[in-house]
């Protein structure tokens, strides 16, 4: 093994063991479910700001993104960063104060749990529908992470893909089941800090490897449509086709998915105080901007790397994932010190991975544990059982997503693309109306949850494939047609109730 591969080892090890040692001293604060699962709602506004960031920027920040920037020109990753980076500032400019101030009111930890609970949902029908949405869709979502990981380790030292998947699995589950919301809220502070300096290391590496500035631009200019936002291309095309009005409305509709994340959501909830919570819009925001803008630029870097023959040349979007860890690893060949760096670049990946897959593993958990267990099925159970059951769940959903992950070709952005999607139009809708409508009522909630959930696969599975003017992405419509069963069932139904109106009121 070379002096550089012992650096970069070296420099991963210290950054898990350091995320176990988080998660073993944070899980002397957990004493109930409700730490586990929210926190204790003590996050103060960077912790809030960053950690909120960090866990919906997965691997596809620093491996999706710049994978279909290099693979496919900018046209797909601008106008996907563009949506995120609008959705993101407005979910937490509208969404952010309301709903930490609803669910401490109604005492909701989980997003099933507070709609639940908006809506005097007796049935416990709303509920149910998003535990399972919750599961169905985080165990892929979750699963992407996983693959991450694995990829990471396969492409940089050649080791075998699912043992190093499963490791990297372990690690995650360790620290998530000890110190529970609070452990992955503070490794995710961490992991959002070493994104950034991943992310500024490799931009300026890149740059100066590839001849400047200049020759990444000449570079890219070679093919057709590359740096268009208006072309549709890639690497191995000789022409360039049309990114027109439709795809772009299409794309930028990736932002519409923040409003129904659970695991930006829940970060909302766990705010310490509401007052703060501007404050961490500025912060998360700026960071988002920066972070998004330079992952989509690394991609034109890493081409530019490319075309020099310095790194491997790529076959596919899913393969050019991969742009960040090749670049990386021509960065340690230049000395112990620049091997570190890498190390903690590398450990950057890792953190983009972790600090997204810990918060989805929690939520998971908690459709399953204390929705569905505890809520629908009335299980009672003391504290203590109840902390053992949450941390039981974690394992389990796990041991699902490995399963999950054990094909290593899958597409980190198309996965996460998928379960964004499902998330987005089926708590998106019901997420917004519940916090700013106060006719809506429980019927209208279950039907805009249900098609919003089933639009989802009826447009990616039948509808999309007949291309053309279809060619959408599956978010914009389902979230449409969520949105439009909301209204109507709600006013063709019996209007809330007094004591729900009030209560709906009483939230300024």
């Amino acid at each position: 093994m070379t002096t550089a591969n012992v650096c970069i080892i070296l420099a991963i090890v210290v950054y898990l063991a350091g995320m176990i040692v988080i998660g073993y001293f944070n899980s002397k604060t957990t004493g109930s479910s409700s730490d586990f699962y929210l926190g204790g709602r003590k996050l103060g506004p960077v912790v809030t700001a960053l950690s909120t960031e960090a866990s919906d920027m997965s691997a596809y920040l620093l491996m999706g993104v710049p994978g279909l920037a290099l693979f496919c020109g900018v046209a797909e990753a601008s106008w996907t960063a563009i949506g995120l980076a609008a959705g993101t500032y407005l979910n937490w400019l509208f969404v952010a104060r309301r709903l930490r101030l609803y669910s401490a009111k109604l005492d909701a930890i989980t997003v099933p749990d507070f709609l639940s609970r908006r809506f005097h949902d007796r049935s416990k029908l709303i509920e149910t529908i998003g535990a399972l949405v919750i599961v169905i869709f985080f165990v892929p979502y979750t699963a992407s992470a996983f693959v991450a990981c694995g990829k990471l380790f396969n492409n940089m030292f050649g080791w075998a893909y699912v043992p190093t998947m499963i490791v990297s699995a372990i690690v995650i589950v360790a620290y998530c089941t000890l110190g529970g919301f609070m452990a992955a809220s503070i490794t995710s502070l961490i992991q959002a800090l070493m994104m950034s300096f991943a992310l500024i290391v490799v931009l300026i590496f890149g740059i100066r490897t590839a001849g400047g500035w200049g020759a990444v631009i000449e570079n890219a200019k070679t093919v057709p449509g590359y740096l268009s936002l208006f072309a549709s291309t890639s690497i191995e095309s000789s022409a360039a086709g049309k990114y027109g009005f439709i795809t772009i409305v299409s794309t930028l509709a990736w932002g519409l998915g923040y409003f129904g994340m659970p695991h930006v959501l829940i970060h909302f909830m766990a705010a310490k105080e509401e007052k703060q919570l501007k404050t961490s819009r500025r912060i998360a925001t700026v960071w988002v901007v920066i972070s998004l803008g330079v992952a989509v630029i690394i991609g034109l870097v890493g081409f530019a790397i490319m075309r020099l023959g310095l790194i491997e040349s790529f076959a596919s979007a899913s393969a050019a994932e991969s742009v960040i860890v090749r670049t990386a690893a021509l960065m340690s060949q230049n000395g112990v010190f620049f091997a570190i760096i890498a190390g903690v670049i590398l450990a950057g990946i890792l953190a983009a991975t972790m600090s997204t897959a810990d918060v989805q593993l929690l939520a998971a958990a908690s459709g399953i544990t204390h929705n569905l267990l505890g809520s629908v099925f009335g299980l009672k159970l003391d504290e203590k059982k109840n902390l053992l059951i949450a941390r039981l769940g974690v394992i389990a959903i796990a041991i699902v997503a490995i399963f999950f992950a054990l094909n290593p070709n899958s597409s980190i952005f198309r996965v996460v693309s998928f379960a964004w999607a499902g998330f987005g139009a089926t708590f998106g809708p019901v997420m917004l109306f519940a916090l700013f409508w106060k006719r809506c009522n429980a019927s209208g909630a279950i039907a805009g949850m249900v098609a919003g959930a089933v639009s989802i696969f009826l447009w990616k599975f039948l509808v999309r494939p007949l291309g053309g003017a279809w060619d959408i992405y599956e978010l914009l419509p389902a979230f449409l047609v969520g949105s439009l069963f909301i209204v109507v069932v709600s006013l063709t139904t019996k209007a809330p109730e007094k004591e729900i109106v009030e209560e709906f009121e009483s939230i300024s």
